[in-house]
């Protein structure tokens, strides 16, 4: 009979653990406490609006290696979207200006010697200060290790990283943003272009993987909370032995049995006492708009000086996120909503009186806080129990808090957990 593995969490790590351990051949049990799989990369319907909306606007990379996997592992290949080529538009909230990075696909930067492909009024001598951060030492954040304040810095790479690491560069973890940057940009374009999810964060993630795992025989139970860990055993032979659960009988596990722990930190630190895990995160706002872009203009736009990250347009509908949103928790939503239109007004060419009707979808813990102290937090895939492993975009995976390395976290806790059993 194969080993049965349980998933806590239903999340993306969650579902990319089940997958793998399906994979592998082990039978699925799959737990989340919430009503509905896919934690904090999900789609729902919003009434005010009457459309599906994502709970946040996640950019993909081309490169992201685990990602691809799991979609076709899943059967989702075809669920994003976006250009053939690596390239980036950018406005700018301030000047009015607008201007495309066009990177060239091989690992040479060619672009940068092309003056139409990088930013306007730079040289190619401007982008060299950056190299250092490829080879970021740990505890340092990036402004320490690029210490050239120029066009370069404050129209690229200082927008991009702060929407990729969800934390301003001023306090940004260096060794983060080189692990993310090792794996993209110096791949080359080909794996930079941008990508998103064309009908939804829940279509090409969420769906296709429970499918999946249904059609193998996997167990989904939905709304069901555990409460604690049992463990058993002494010194060698210590392991989790079973999982209580609100309100229902406790779950024992049999000895070839064993659990993905792929809940957010701050729960897994309730259930597995004395774990080190981040205790400080940022939040991310998202300001949808119920409007139709201009015919022709560009899925994503990278906005710079002003409050707003990115843009992202889709059928019938604009939405902006705003990263290390901190300071605009406490700002009234009708407030956050006018502002943040007044800025996509510009960029889209629009009026910016009225307001079209809006949503705003705060998440305050969006993501684990992208900074060195934190970095130091986060735990190994494997624990002291043999049949026990951990995943989260959390954990300690080389990466920010992106799809990409709650996947790659996902997969190496499952891969962990059989690896164990088949070396007994």
């Amino acid at each position: 009979m194969s080993r049965r593995v349980f998933v806590v969490g239903a999340g993306i790590a969650g579902l990319a653990a089940a997958v793998e351990a399906q994979r592998r051949g082990a039978r699925v049990v799959l737990l989340d406490a919430a009503p509905h799989a896919g934690g904090r990369c999900r789609s729902f319907f919003d009434t005010k609006l009457g459309v599906t909306l994502d709970n946040g606007n996640h950019l993909l990379l081309s490169g992201y290696q685990s990602t691809m996997a799991y979609l076709r592992a899943i059967g989702a290949t075809d669920t994003l979207i976006g250009p053939t080529q690596p390239d980036y538009p950018f406005f700018d909230v301030a000047s009015g200006d607008a201007w495309t990075i066009r990177m060239s696909s091989g690992r040479l930067p060619r672009w940068i010697f092309d003056a139409d492909a990088r930013v306007p009024g730079t040289q190619p001598a401007d982008y060299l200060p950056f190299l250092p951060l490829l080879w970021a030492k740990p505890g340092r954040t990036v402004e320490e290790c690029v210490r050239r304040k120029d066009r370069v810095w404050n129209l690229l790479a200082r927008p991009l990283l702060r929407a990729m690491l969800n934390a301003d560069p001023s306090e940004a973890s260096a060794e983060l943003a080189a692990g993310l940057l090792r794996e993209t940009v110096a791949q080359g374009g080909q794996a930079c272009r941008p990508l998103i999810a064309r009908s939804g964060l829940s279509h090409a993630f969420v769906e296709p993987a429970l499918r999946l795992l249904q059609y193998g025989g996997a167990e989904i139970r939905l709304g069901s909370r555990v409460a604690a860990v049992g463990v058993s055993g002494t010194d060698s032979t210590e392991r989790v032995s079973s999982l209580a659960f609100d309100g229902a009988d406790p779950l024992t596990l049999a000895p070839g049995d064993g659990v993905v722990l792929a809940v957010p930190p701050d729960a897994a630190r309730r259930l597995v006492p004395g774990l080190s895990a981040p205790d400080a995160s940022r939040a991310i706002v998202t300001v949808h708009f119920a409007v139709d872009a201009p015919v022709g203009f560009e899925p994503l736009t990278c906005l710079v000086n002003g409050m707003s990250d990115r843009l992202f347009a889709a059928d019938g509908r604009l939405s902006v996120t705003l990263s290390s949103a901190g300071q605009w928790l406490a700002t009234p939503h009708e407030e956050l909503a006018q502002a943040v239109w007044r800025e996509a007004a510009k960029a889209v060419r629009m009026p910016a009186v009225p307001t079209p009707p809006w949503q705003v979808v705060v998440d305050e813990h969006a993501t684990f806080a992208a900074v060195p102290a934190q970095e130091g937090l986060r735990a190994a895939t494997r624990t002291r129990w043999r049949n026990f492993t951990l995943a989260g975009d959390w954990t300690a995976t080389g990466l920010p808090a992106t799809i990409e390395g709650a996947i790659r976290s996902g997969q190496k806790a499952a891969d962990a957990l059989l690896n164990q059993s088949m070396e007994r």
